[in-house]
């Protein structure tokens, strides 16, 4: 009987929201390999990562504060709902990916918005990617273990 209301609660967590967002304004964010597409409209501040709620995506609080933050530097918080769907790479890259394009989409709705985000770099792609290997090495730049003998 547990095992029943166990599944049935797991169900309830899978399940993706479906949003009207009509009337919003879509932007792109990037960071390392993650892409995010997001939506920004008016609304009471409710943020959707892949069709679930912010705080169910993202379980470490790290991740929350960076996800708000061009909402929190812009004094915007309640003022707009968020519909992002990330995919590729990890969790801080998707976070990234979420904030680049969240900062962009809120710089479409209000162009006042545009010299707060951009001070504080919120605007501005990171550029930073992982470096390749090479041949020779054992990662990007550690070489294998000298041997003298």
């Amino acid at each position: 009987m547990e095992n029943l209301q166990n599944q049935e609660k797991k169900l309830d967590k899978n399940k993706k929201i479906k949003i009207n967002f009509k009337d919003s304004k879509y932007a792109t964010g990037r960071r390392k390999r993650s892409i995010a597409k997001v939506w920004l409209k008016k609304g009471s501040g409710k943020i959707y990562v892949n069709g679930k709620m912010m705080n169910d995506y993202f379980k470490r609080p790290v991740h929350q504060i960076i996800v708000t933050r061009p909402l929190q530097v812009s004094n915007v918080l309640s003022n707009y709902d968020v519909k992002c769907s990330v995919k590729g790479g990890g969790l801080s890259g998707q976070a990234g990916a979420i904030i680049h394009g969240l900062s962009r989409a809120l710089v479409y709705f209000d162009e006042n918005l545009k010299k707060v985000l951009k001070k504080e770099k919120l605007t501005t792609r990171d550029s930073r990617v992982v470096e390749r290997k090479k041949y020779g090495h054992r990662k990007a730049r550690r070489s294998f273990q000298f041997s003298k003998r």
